[in-house]
């Protein structure tokens, strides 16, 4: 379920329609509304950023390493999670781009550093199980990296602590299946 504060969150200028079913429940204090079947994870706001961007905008997710309040055109901040939490989640609703090779980016492992980033398994497990086309990795240079974070439309940064934990997604279309 999602909880949000409407008097914080949402803007009476704005509407969000939702392809699913909603529950609403009213709390008097504070005017708290909860949706069904919503990770928490994903907040309001994100899920604003993820309906407003269009085939072939990207989303950044990064660690709590990575610069993203300085690079961010739209920064959103789940602080306390972690990259793994919000892939997984943000997955449940957000399409790859099926047209491009590779709709997934990470940061390369800077030449000369030893370490070897085993999240990585854990993503391609996460993107298999919603997008089981998926093939590889677009490995980016970490100063290409951040290049192409500046143009994406969002970046999402979390409190991962792994390193090389950052990772671009590029939107793909929803194809509506026809019963």
């Amino acid at each position: 379920m999602l909880f949000c504060n409407l008097s914080e969150t949402f803007s009476c200028k704005k509407t969000i329609k939702l392809n699913f079913s909603v529950e609403f429940k009213y709390k008097k204090e504070g005017m708290m509304i909860m949706l069904k079947g919503i990770p928490t994870i994903l907040s309001p706001e994100l899920l604003k950023i993820m309906m407003e961007m269009g085939h072939g905008d990207e989303i950044v997710i990064t660690d709590g390493n990575f610069p993203g309040a300085s690079l961010a055109q739209k920064l959103v901040r789940c602080d306390g999670n972690t990259v793994i939490a919000v892939l997984d989640a943000l997955l449940k609703f957000f399409p790859l781009d099926q047209y491009s090779k590779n709709p997934v980016a990470l940061m390369a492992v800077v030449p000369g550093d030893t370490i070897v980033p085993i999240i990585w398994k854990s993503y391609e497990e996460i993107i298999i199980k919603h997008e089981p086309n998926f093939k590889e990795f677009d490995m980016v240079e970490r100063f290409d990296f951040y290049e192409r974070a500046k143009k994406a439309y969002a970046i999402v940064t979390t409190g991962e602590k792994a390193q090389y934990a950052n990772i671009i997604l590029k939107k793909g279309v929803v194809i509506e299946v026809e019963e």
